[in-house]
């Protein structure tokens, strides 16, 4: 695979901080802010196709709002879920967010494992 091949797509500035800090690996990270319009999103579009997309958005309705975009304009994008007790992508611990992103392939940091809370 392509240095950077691979994308996730998170929310916000917070988000993409917490994800680089436990990537291992060079992955393009794509912040929507949030409130990025469909515009824009349509744009980007072109540049994701041929390459993994994984979605890691809120467990909100603005992420919610991300998601089915991703699912219907590119149906071959992964969604990664954490667990609603964090809400936030930004508030899931360390070890935690990296387990779950090992379950989708990445190279992530070792840390200690979090006991209790299972990723689906």
């Amino acid at each position: 695979m392509a240095l950077l091949d691979k994308v996730i797509v998170v929310e916000g500035k917070t988000d993409k901080k917490r994800v680089q800090e436990v990537m291992n690996e060079p992955v393009q990270i794509i912040c929507t802010h949030g409130t990025m319009g469909i515009d824009k999103l349509d744009d980007m579009i072109e540049s994701l196709y041929e390459r993994p997309v994984y979605i890691l958005v809120d467990a909100d309705k603005e992420g919610q709002r991300i998601r089915q975009w991703f699912k219907h304009y590119l149906s071959e994008s992964e969604h990664i879920f954490v667990d609603k007790t964090y809400c936030e992508v930004a508030r899931c611990p360390r070890p935690y967010l990296a387990r779950v992103l090992r379950k989708y392939g990445f190279n992530v940091k070792d840390e200690a494992p979090v006991k209790g809370l299972v990723y689906r």
